[in-house]
C-alpha cells in the first residue's frame, strides 16, 4: 500500500472543487468540514460530503471537534462506504478517539490534529489509541494556542516531539502542518524539506499548485539513490564482512538508510 505523502483539503462546501481535488495528484484528499466551513454553512457542506462519499473515490473528512454542536452530526453523516479515513481537529485525548471510531466504525483509521497544547501534552497517549493512523499537525492552530510567533526554529521542540512520539507508538511518520504561501514554491519547498529532515513522512497542502513541490521534495534525489544503491551492492558483495564505501564504514544504520531510501523508490513510483 502506498504512503501518503501529501494531502489535499477541500472546502465541504464547495462541492465542485471535490472533483478537481482528486484530480490534482495528492496522495490523499481531505474533505474539510472545520475551518473551511462557515457556521452557516456548516449542515449544506455535511450533505454534500455525505452525497460525495462513495468506494468509488474514497477520501477523508476533517469533522469538526468533540467540544462543537457539529461534532455527532458530522459523525452520522460520515458514517457510510467511501470514508478513507477521519480527520479529528484539537485532538488532545485517546477518549475523542473512541466517541468518534464508536460511530463511523473501527476499521476507519483516525488521523488526529494536535495543535493544542494539551495535544502536545498527550500526544503519547493520542497516539496509543486504537485506530490511530498517524498524527498530522495543525502547526498554526499551535501557535495562537502557544502565543508563538513564527513557525520555524519557534516550532522545532514540538515537530520533534511529534516525531519521536509517532515512532514509539510505532505510527506511521506524522504529517506536517499546510503552508500558507500558494504561489511561491519555493517556500513550499524549503517548508516540505524542513519537515523531511526533522522526521515527518508528509505534509498537508491547502492548494492544488503545493502538490507537486510537496511531492518532489519527498522523492529520493538521484544522488540518494545512487548512493544507497552502491551501498547495498558493496555490503552483498562483502558477505558479510566489514567493507567501506567513499572511505566510510558500511555498518548497520548505514545499510538500513540505505534500503529505506530504495524502499522510497518503489513506494513512489507506484
Amino acid at each position: 500500500m502506498r504512503i501518503a505523502r501529501t494531502y489535499l483539503f477541500a472546502p465541504g462546501s464547495r462541492p465542485e472543487r471535490f472533483a478537481k481535488a482528486l484530480d490534482a495528484g495528492a496522495d490523499a484528499v481531505i474533505l474539510d468540514l472545520e475551518d473551511a466551513v462557515g457556521v452557516g454553512d456548516k449542515a449544506a457542506a455535511r450533505a454534500a460530503v455525505a452525497d460525495w462519499l462513495s468506494p468509488q473515490r474514497p477520501v477523508l473528512v476533517r469533522i469538526n471537534g468533540s467540544d462543537t454542536a457539529w461534532f455527532e452530526d458530522d459523525l452520522a453523516a460520515c458514517a457510510r462506504p467511501g470514508l478513507a479515513g477521519l480527520v479529528l481537529p484539537k485532538a488532545e485525548r485517546p477518549e475523542q478517539i473512541a466517541a468518534a471510531r464508536a460511530r463511523v466504525g473501527a476499521d476507519v483509521p483516525v488521523l488526529p490534529l494536535i495543535e493544542t497544547a494539551a495535544g502536545i501534552w498527550n500526544a503519547h497517549a493520542v497516539a496509543c489509541a486504537p485506530g490511530v493512523q498517524r498524527l498530522l499537525f495543525g502547526s498554526i492552530d499551535f501557535q495562537v494556542d502557544l502565543g508563538i510567533d513564527g513557525e520555524d526554529e519557534e516550532l522545532l521542540h514540538f515537530r520533534s516531539q511529534l516525531v519521536l512520539v509517532s515512532r514509539v507508538a510505532g505510527l506511521l511518520a506524522p504529517v506536517d502542518g499546510v503552508c500558507t504561501a500558494i504561489d511561491d514554491p519555493e517556500r513550499i519547498r524549503d517548508e516540505a524539506r524542513r519537515a523531511r529532515r526533522l522526521g515527518f513522512g508528509a505534509k498537508l497542502c491547502i492548494h492544488p499548485k503545493q502538490v507537486a513541490p510537496v511531492a518532489e521534495c519527498y522523492r529520493p534525489t538521484s544522488a540518494e539513490i545512487d548512493w544507497a544503491r552502491r551501498v547495498v551492492a558493496a555490503d552483498a558483495a562483502s558477505g558479510g564482512a566489514a567493507v567501506a564505501l567513499d572511505g566510510r564504514m558500511i555498518d548497520r544504520p548505514v545499510l538500513l538508510k540505505a534500503r529505506e531510501i530504495l524502499a522510497g523508490v518503489t513506494d513512489t513510483a507506484q
